[in-house]
């Protein structure tokens, strides 16, 4: 073989290297830039909800006693408040429970329904 041909074979393969570089650096720009379009239209939906401010019957009942105020209280009054707060969630726990199974048609527990 003579010695042009090692030189336009070797031009031609880098030119198919180029090329082929050239194709998958423009169809990962599309896919980049067709990612940040929906990420700015996700942005956009998701701005426009209103958070959700959830409200408890505790909130209600009891407002919460300012940061602090813990530590000058009596350790019978602390310890009474965390058990009526576990005591309330529990509660709120069991009734979502039953809920859910009710809403799915599952079996209750006993223990879920018992009147107490």
């Amino acid at each position: 073989m003579p010695w042009w041909f090692w030189i336009l074979l070797w031009i031609a393969l880098i030119a198919l290297s180029l090329l082929l570089h050239l194709t998958l650096g423009y169809r990962l720009y599309r896919k980049f830039m067709s990612t940040v379009h929906e990420l700015a239209a996700a942005g956009k939906r998701f701005s426009n909800l209103s958070p959700v401010v959830e409200t408890s019957d505790v909130d209600g009942a009891n407002p919460r006693p300012e940061p602090g105020s813990a530590i000058f209280a009596s350790p019978d009054q602390m310890r009474h408040d965390y058990l009526t707060a576990k005591a309330f969630r529990q509660e709120v726990r069991r009734q979502r429970r039953v809920k859910r199974k009710a809403e799915r048609g599952q079996p209750q527990s006993l223990h879920d329904i018992e009147i107490r």
